[in-house]
């Protein structure tokens, strides 16, 4: 893949923020391990820290890999740059605001947040709709991008909904069903579309698995964005038919975009899967066990709250985190060696761009990361606050590891001297 040059920094900033934010949800997923073992998914501290996951890591990245993926995946280049550094800028801190505001439980603080955050998302999706508008190829890639903006639209409706609740209580008991949307539009609409859209392009490429058949992603999209607004009607109207008509549809988009990977992972020519692609791997374990506790969860209400925490650990940081982690490995250091060494190709030595973090503390990290992550979710369904301190406190560890990867990578691979 040869990256968009010049769209780097604008990659290279959204990458950076989100690192922070990562480590930044790990040092606060060990604060809330109480709430979290109690089953308190209402506490502010919980829904703050949450926030730091959601739009800190996750839609920071999404934002920054849009910028690269846009020109070279689709031909289509960003409209505005301009306008996509200024999104960078509001909603970057937007999104710290919004986060210490609803935990610390200050109105004045997430208001402000709020305000920044809808502005950058407002610009970006306005970049990625007019450089969609422009782009020659028109696939399955292209509508799960597509599809993926609305959904943002609609998440952040919804999170200023939750926002002014705070401050209102106007809401009063859907306060729930409304939250429990909110998660789902974020995560499924947003996010999940869109991995299953961008895994069509790089799973491939990365694999060097050409030959797969391709037909799950399609599949997996249509159930997605189907089910997404089932399940949300289903949820506020209420509707029980129509809610597990909702479940049944995201049942079959996590069946059918697993099929789908496992279907690049089987054909792959490279049968020696490097890290990224093992961190993309294991998240796809976590995705299908979230979808296994998803009908229970359903099914129970708010009668087992644990099990309702247990299942976000499990999609979010389990599925959703480590599949960003799995293709940071990929895309950061290719950027990054593209920015530093590729003017010196033929006039001096260069580093590969695996040479550009260490090996070892990523075979480290892989195997950490997992087992912190089940190690949290098991906690929180035994109840137990020890587990959870020990689950997060190792994540903490593994995003720490994670972190001075990142550093040394943009470094140039000279942080904590040769690769292993």
């Amino acid at each position: 893949m040869n990256p968009a040059t010049e769209s780097i920094q604008l990659s290279a900033e959204h990458f950076a923020a989100a690192t922070f934010y990562l480590v930044a949800g790990a040092v606060g997923l060990v604060w809330i391990a109480p709430q979290l073992a109690s089953g308190d998914f209402l506490s502010p501290h919980v829904v703050g820290i949450t926030h730091l996951f959601t739009l800190g890591w996750l839609t920071t990245t999404i934002f920054g890999a849009l910028y690269q993926l846009l020109p070279v995946a689709l031909g289509a280049p960003v409209r505005w740059r301009g306008v996509a550094h200024l999104g960078f800028w509001t909603f970057a801190p937007g999104a710290g605001l919004l986060a210490c505001g609803v935990a610390d439980g200050r109105p004045g603080l997430h208001n402000a947040g709020l305000v920044l955050v809808s502005t950058g998302i407002v610009l970006a999706m306005t970049n990625i709709i007019s450089s969609l508008r422009r782009a020659p190829a028109r696939d399955v890639t292209w509508i799960a991008i597509a599809l993926a903006t609305g959904f943002l639209g609609s998440t952040l409706v919804l999170g200023g909904v939750l926002v002014h609740n705070l401050d209102t209580g106007f809401i009063a008991a859907a306060r729930v069903r409304v939250l429990a949307t909110h998660l789902h539009v974020a995560i499924i609409g947003w996010a999940l579309i869109l991995m299953a859209g961008v895994a069509h392009r790089l799973l491939p490429m990365f694999l060097l698995a050409h030959n797969a058949n391709t037909r799950w992603t399609k599949f997996a999209v249509a159930a997605f964005a189907s089910g997404v607004p089932a399940l949300a009607i289903g949820l506020n109207v209420p509707s029980a038919w129509v809610t597990w008509l909702g479940v049944a549809l995201l049942e079959i988009g996590v069946a059918c975009f697993a099929r789908q990977a496992y279907a690049y992972y089987r054909v792959r020519v490279r049968k020696r899967i490097d890290v990224g692609m093992q961190f993309v791997r294991a998240s796809f374990g976590f995705l299908i066990l979230a979808a296994l506790l998803g009908p229970a969860v359903v099914a129970l209400g708010g009668r087992m709250p644990r099990l309702a925490i247990a299942y976000v650990v499990v999609g979010l940081l389990g599925g959703i985190v480590q599949f960003v982690v799995g293709f940071f490995y990929k895309i950061v250091p290719l950027l990054a060696w593209t920015a530093r060494y590729r003017d010196r190709m033929g006039k001096s030595a260069v580093p590969s761009v695996a040479e550009l973090y260490s090996a070892r503390a990523a075979r480290l990290q892989v195997v950490v990361m997992p087992v912190s992550i089940g190690l949290v979710a098991a906690s929180v369904l035994a109840g137990s606050v020890a587990g959870v301190y020990a689950g997060a406190a190792l994540f903490l560890g593994s995003v720490g590891i994670f972190a001075t990867q990142i550093v040394r990578v943009a470094r140039g691979g000279r942080l904590i001297g040769a690769a292993a």
